[in-house]
């Protein structure tokens, strides 16, 4: 491909396309970019040749896994368009892209409307305060219905939405728009390039034309004291006033534009275009971003211009097969050249941008340079991530980073071989850095490996991407409870250990007392030793003793916690005393005393907090108890509901999936430890049992 042409500040807009899975987000992309004529090849999702969803995951399932990028260049503009999942196991993605975008178009299935993807991706828009157009996707679908979108909009999203066009029909007999500024309707020619035929209002239109178009007109003047004047005195307002003055409702967030297609057929996909040109700002009408200068508090405001301090933001990285890590960054301030040499202030270390380029899909055209504002790719950085920022050595900076979402589904896995365990930990790694909303440890108490991510589906796919990738086939499994035990009553008794086989024995005789203590007191020991019945050298391996043995359990092999081990009598041997016969005594005398001390099972107990419409707040409750949850409280939060409960670790298991299927998905929860608390007699007799299955399985 040709190097592509470079496009100063003012004539960018980086536009995040967001919105509900299935609501058509791919298509327009696709779309828009070839009706722009940036590409020459129209793709299809069904087909797996979609421009913007090309992955082997996202072929397979159908679906966008990734934000991916394009650009439309259209009225000497160029349009990158961040193409970002509708799934909410995929929702990082999404808000990775709002943090690099100055305008959102957020698209709607015009027979589903607002749905729960919509909302989220609403709320990561309005939280950066990015000015933005809905779009009613796939008017030419069975039981599309515009004025329900809109009504939908308004009552869930946003009272300032205001209509931009009518549809002219719907499902098959959608043939084209009418537009509320100009007062022509756009007819279809029938044609992929989305070209129309400018003609008068139909007349069944007329009636609801004249009313909405008021609407809007007023909407319009009211965001200007003098052009409000003027409409109030003329009653009208022409299209060169008015324009300017909605240019700036919008991108002030005192308007939110909709606009409606079918991206099938490319109807609407021009007027798109020409909105996103005529109504969402250029990077430099946004405000400043806030930077830091590393190690120090001062912070440094950047504009979008060529002439300020560069400063390149990475928003995104990801890896593809002969490549090898492709990092995708927006120049906040600044300019860069092909070539140019700069400085990862997150890292301390030197960089040479080589062969940056454009995103077009899977497509990467080079570019001499790139402006202020402008979204761009380079491969093969070695030390540059998710989050990092570029700029010079000389001036070095760090821009505000992506606060990704915290994980709320947790898995075990386990490596199908033994050459797979050797590799499975840089796999994990690797893609951690390619998503940082995926997780991954080794728990040495449970001794599993444990992935954490936003979804079932999520974890799915990076395991789907281990195995391509990384060459690494792992199985998933439920994480272990890492139980502990404690005592309850006093209790004491003799550990001794005597072995005599030729030549010098062992010798190691203590007598302990074991009480319990607080929860979170921890273990304690009390030295009473008198006399020297044992010298003072080993009571220290009389310490260590109960310790390991302590670690080992008494009920089901786990640790025993909150407990005074008390040496208080004993007798050594003076040839064959040593360290580890004490060391073994002890142990025997734990063994023996704390099943005489009424040991009981603990369990983890998590703080959840759940986030929900009220709708939901009766069902989720009575799914907590069926867990054992103990509600705490709950609060008003906006329009939504806020649940504390104290809920055992070991009945939160694919908590995250229940709650969506309960709540469609508007619900979501954080967990933190909270405490122990002992175990009920019924489930601690079955942890015990399946404890001493797997100890006989062992050592069968």
């Amino acid at each position: 491909m040709a190097v592509a042409r470079e496009y100063p500040t003012e004539r960018i807009r980086n536009v995040v396309v967001a919105g509900h899975g299935g609501s058509g987000k791919t298509n327009l992309v696709d779309a828009l970019c070839f009706v722009a004529g940036t590409t020459k090849r129209r793709g299809s999702v069904p087909d797996g040749t979609a421009l913007t969803m090309y992955t082997e995951e996202e072929v397979a399932h159908g679906i966008s896994i990734q934000t991916a990028l394009a650009f439309a260049e259209w009225r000497d503009t160029k349009i990158n368009l961040l193409d970002t999942p509708g799934y909410l196991d995929f929702t990082s993605e999404a808000l990775a892209a709002t943090r690099v975008a100055d305008g959102a178009v957020v698209v709607l299935g015009a027979n589903a409307g607002v749905e729960v993807g919509t909302e989220r991706v609403w709320e990561y828009c309005t939280a950066r305060g990015i000015p933005g157009l809905f779009f009613v996707s796939m008017m030419d679908k069975e039981h599309a219905d515009f004025d329900r979108a809109v009504s939908e909009i308004r009552s869930t999203l946003t009272p300032k939405a205001i209509p931009l066009q009518l549809p002219i029909g719907s499902g098959e007999s959608f043939r084209g728009v009418v537009d509320l500024l100009t007062g022509k309707a756009h007819l279809t020619r029938g044609n992929a390039s989305g070209e129309y035929e400018s003609g008068d209002v139909p007349a069944e239109l007329l009636d609801q034309y004249e009313s909405v178009r008021n609407e809007l007109m007023e909407a319009i003047a009211a965001s200007d004291d003098a052009l409000l004047e003027r409409y109030l005195e003329e009653g009208e307002i022409d299209l060169e006033a008015a324009l300017p003055v909605l240019r700036s409702a919008v991108i002030h967030g005192e308007l939110f534009p909709v606009l409606c297609g079918a991206p099938d057929t490319s109807i609407g996909t021009r007027e798109l275009l020409d909105a996103i040109v005529d109504l969402l700002p250029n990077p430099a009408e946004r405000p400043a971003e806030r930077a830091r200068k590393p190690g120090t508090d001062d912070v440094v405001e950047l504009v979008a211009r060529d002439d300020a301090p560069l400063a390149i933001f990475v928003f995104k990285t990801a890896s593809e097969p002969h490549v090898g890590e492709l990092t995708y960054f927006r120049v906040i301030s600044g300019s860069i050249e092909n070539g140019q040499e700069v400085w990862n202030a997150s890292t301390d270390q030197r960089e040479k941008l080589a062969h940056i380029a454009l995103a077009l899909g899977k497509e990467r055209p080079e570019v001499g340079r790139m402006h202020a504002g402008d979204l761009g790719v380079v491969a093969k950085l070695k030390n540059t991530h998710t989050n990092d920022t570029l700029s010079t050595e000389a001036r070095p900076l760090e821009v505000t980073r992506i606060e990704f979402p915290e994980p709320d589904i947790r898995v075990a896995i386990r490596a199908k071989s033994r050459a797979d365990e050797d590799k499975i930990g840089h796999g994990l790694a690797k893609l951690h850095i390619e998503d940082p909303a995926f997780h991954s440890e080794y728990d040495p108490e449970i001794k599993q490996t444990i992935i954490r991510g936003l979804g079932e589906l999520h974890l799915e796919v990076q395991l789907e991407r281990l195995r391509r990738k990384y060459g690494v086939e792992v199985e998933m499994e439920e994480p272990r409870i890492p139980y502990r035990e404690t005592i309850r009553k006093t209790a004491e008794g003799q550990g001794r250990y005597k072995k005599q086989s030729g030549g010098r024995g062992q010798f190691g005789d203590c007598w302990i007392r074991l009480k319990p203590r607080p929860a979170g007191a921890g273990y304690n020991f009390v030295d009473s030793i008198v006399g020297g019945v044992i010298p003072g050298r080993f009571v220290p391996s009389v310490d260590k003793g109960v310790q390991e043995a302590a670690k080992r359990g008494v009920l089901a092999g786990y640790p025993v916690v909150d407990f005074e081990a008390e040496c208080y009598d004993g007798s050594y041997h003076s040839v064959d005393s040593s360290d580890i016969a004490f060391q073994v005594a002890a142990s025997m005398a734990f063994q023996k005393v704390a099943a005489m001390a009424d040991p009981v099972l603990l369990e983890p107990i998590m703080e959840v907090e759940v986030v929900t419409p009220d709708e939901y707040v009766g069902d989720i409750i009575g799914d907590l108890n069926q867990r054992r949850g103990k509600i705490q409280g709950m609060e008003p939060d906006g329009r939504k509901t806020r649940l504390r409960a104290l809920v055992p670790q070991a009945e939160l298991y694919k908590y995250a999936t229940t709650l969506r299927s309960i709540s469609q998905g508007r619900a979501h929860h954080t967990r933190r430890f909270h405490g122990y608390e002992e175990v009920p007699a019924h489930v601690a007799q079955k942890v015990i049992q399946a404890a001493k299955a797997e100890k006989e399985e062992v050592h069968a």
